[in-house]
């Protein structure tokens, strides 16, 4: 064992910095039975006197307070908000140097700050009697001289001063409480503020002093153990410091995906060990991630980076689907067509793919004062180009104004069913502009001109994302190809991503990416044998769709551009010189058709316009009669499904309330709608002898 100062493992972790590492640890006492075994999080940890540990990575999870008066003991988050403020020592300091190196690094944000003398000191001509408060307001250094602090001295009868005094100025000094708060990530951050003891600002918290204490999760290593250890920092076991002294001995070294990233080419292929596996993941649902278990063995061929869309099933009653597909997938695509909610989504289309055909789903009302025209449903529009045009009406200053614009060209006119085909042709050959501002809400529909068949990595180049496609030819390579049976797909968004190429020992060829910016995990190189002959790889087959959880989606969606330029907005207008829109043909039929419909139907009630179901006629509402407050609601009897009236009376639904109050229920009249056919009766003496008999019965057998 190495003759050095052991130290408990949670005060040597304490003092390592992350740059620092890795550390190598000897456990040197602290052990029970020769082994002492802790299950941390489901692993055992193990370790007996003489272990050597490497330490590789620290995190700090929380704090651990301790009352020195009382010994108690408390955890905190590191995330906790609450500030804290020193407290000071009780024993002096003998020089002001000593003093000033238990205050935090950044000294300048912590000045200045107060203490006492309890000596008297002389400075030259200037004696600084014992008892006085001085500030420390800087601290000045000079080429060639001895470093001074700059204090502020109060004096008696409101007299002050200035003095410079020494660091190295000896006597007895005491600190004074400051008003300076630290959060615990303040205090952990600094070794100086470490060793200090604190108070809660808040003192409802807690009133006593404390001593703060970091605990860490420290990942390691060890010399005769494969595994990725894990364990807190506050273990009770004493270890030493042997990075030194040990630096020849052999540990087994993990590697993350992205340190496999960094090995060189001739690193591959080559077989690694699963050292942690990945966590619970919810961004993949393929069928290798389950098979990634510690101490599994894999075949790592090369490294690199992949093209890849991600695909989504439109949602329906099934769930929505998900899938990571790579740009050499081989089936074909054919597009869908797309659908566009306004003016300004056609801009954008048209800006990256000329030639844009649509259909209108909406008919929109002409409006001369906004500029908009007449659509209706089924007329087809040819996109031209982008031009300005003036408004009919001026701004707020009278003058008038121009706006961007799409010309687009009426291709035929769905009211002009009935013309010869003579009419017809003349119509398509003198195609109508029309211009449509981009602040236009309209809804269009693509119409598509082609069959073509598609690539996936075609898709990308001529036309924009999020496409709507289908599979029509699926990839042959593939056993079973999981887009093929879709009615419809969407390409949401294409990434390059960098990848590890790998396929389990018992099927070397069939190999899937890992993309390593989506999966955490450790492994480590070693020296075991390719499984095929030497020199005679495997023809690789690579799995080209991988599914993937709306959880992956979500955060693909996070990750995206959000950079593009919002739609315009309408021009503001001049009030005065609006005019009402006018309306489409079609939609003028509609509303006169609606108002015949409509003229002696009355406006429901707001109650009644929630409840109402369907668009069938109801008999106008009984007025509501005065009740008091006590007094059931009256409910309108239900009308006869026959088609004559029977005599037979039936009485309405009633609403009776479980209280004393109900026996003094009066009667209720529900008076009869004059334009009614029916004649609402009175509710009968019987009823309410039969409704306090039902009470009765119902209170005996409680």
């Amino acid at each position: 064992m190495a003759d050095t100062t052991a130290l408990p493992l949670q005060q040597l972790i304490a003092s390592l910095d992350s740059a620092c590492l890795p550390k190598i640890l000897q456990v040197c006492s602290g052990v029970y039975f020769q082994g002492s075994i802790y299950e941390i999080s489901g692993s055992e940890v193990c370790f007996s006197t003489g272990d050597l540990i490497k330490v590789i990575d620290i995190e700090l999870l929380s704090v651990s307070c301790e009352d020195i008066c009382t010994n108690e003991k408390f955890e905190l988050p590191i995330s906790h908000t609450g500030l804290f403020k020193v407290v000071p020592e009780e024993m002096p300091y003998s020089t002001i140097e000593e003093m000033v190196s238990l205050r935090p690094v950044g000294l300048d944000s912590c000045l200045p700050f107060t203490f006492t003398n309890q000596s008297p000191m002389t400075f030259g001509n200037f004696t600084l009697g014992a008892g006085r408060v001085l500030t420390m307001l800087s601290i000045e250094q000079h080429e060639g001289e001895e470093s001074q602090v700059r204090c502020y001295v109060q004096g008696q009868q409101e007299a002050s001063a200035e003095l410079c005094i020494p660091l190295s100025s000896r006597g007895e000094f005491y600190e004074c409480e400051s008003k300076d708060c630290f959060t615990l990530q303040e205090i952990m951050s600094s070794p100086f503020l470490r060793s200090r003891r604190f108070r809660f600002m808040n003192v409802s918290k807690y009133e006593r002093p404390l001593v703060l204490t970091p605990t860490y999760q420290v990942r390691a290593i060890m010399n005769l153990r494969k595994n990725v250890l894990k364990f807190p920092s506050s273990l009770e076991v004493d270890v030493v410091d042997v990075t030194e002294l040990c630096k020849d001995v052999d540990f087994m070294t993990p590697l993350s995906l992205t340190d496999v990233l960094s090995q060189p080419d001739e690193s591959f292929p080559t077989v690694v060990e699963i050292l942690e596996k990945p966590e619970t993941n919810s961004l993949f649902k393929c069928s290798w991630l389950p098979e990634l278990s510690q101490n599994e063995h894999l075949v790592f061929h090369k490294k690199g980076t992949s093209a890849m869309v991600l695909i989504s099933s439109l949602k329906s009653r099934k769930a929505q689907q998900f899938f990571l597909v790579s740009q050499q997938y081989g089936g074909r695509f054919r597009r869908r067509p797309r659908e566009f909610s306004s003016v300004y989504e056609l801009y954008v289309a048209l800006m990256q793919a000329p030639g844009l055909r649509v259909s209108v789903t909406r008919n929109c009302d002409e409006d001369e004062e906004e500029g908009l025209p007449t659509l209706s449903v089924g007329e087809q529009l040819e996109v031209v180009r982008c031009e300005r045009m003036e408004l009919p009406c001026g701004g707020r200053d009278g003058q008038k104004q121009s706006v961007e614009a799409l010309l687009c060209q009426r291709l035929q006119d769905p009211d002009d069913e009935d013309d010869d085909e003579e009419e017809e042709v003349k119509q398509v050959n003198e195609r109508e502009d029309v211009l449509l501002p981009l602040y236009m809400q309209a809804h269009f529909v693509e119409v598509l001109t082609d069959n073509k068949k598609y690539k996936i990595k075609d898709l990308g180049k001529e036309y924009s994302l999020p496409l709507d496609v289908k599979v029509v030819s699926r990839d042959t390579e593939l056993e079973a190809d999981p887009l093929s049976g879709f009615a419809c797909l969407r390409i949401e968004g294409a990434m390059l991503e960098p990848i590890i190429q790998a396929s389990f020992l018992h099927k070397p060829a069939h190999c899937f990416e890992i993309p390593t910016q989506w999966l955490s995990m450790s492994v480590s190189f070693n020296k075991n044998p390719l499984p095929w002959p030497s020199g005679q790889p495997p023809t690789l087959y690579v799995d080209k769709v991988t599914e993937v959880t709306d959880s992956f989606f979500y955060e693909f969606q996070k990750q995206g551009n959000s950079d593009a330029a919002p739609p315009p907005r309408p021009p503001k207008r001049n009030l005065s010189s609006l005019k009402p829109p006018k309306k489409s043909s079609k939609a003028s039929k509609k509303s006169s058709k609606a108002d015949k419909c409509t003229k002696n139907k009355s406006t429901p009630t707001k109650e009644f316009a929630d409840l109402t179901l369907n668009s069938k006629r109801r008999p106008p509402a009984p007025p509501p009669p005065a009740i008091s407050d006590d007094a059931p609601p009256p409910v309108a009897p239900r009308k006869p499904s026959g088609t004559e009236m029977t005599t037979v009376k039936a009485l309405p639904n009633t609403y009776v309330k479980m209280e004393e109050s109900a026996k003094n229920v009066s009667r209720c009249e529900l008076v009869a709608d004059v334009d009614s056919d029916h004649d609402y009766e009175i509710v009968e003496d019987t009823l309410a002898a039969m409704m306090k008999t039902a009470q009765e019965n119902i209170m005996s057998y409680q």
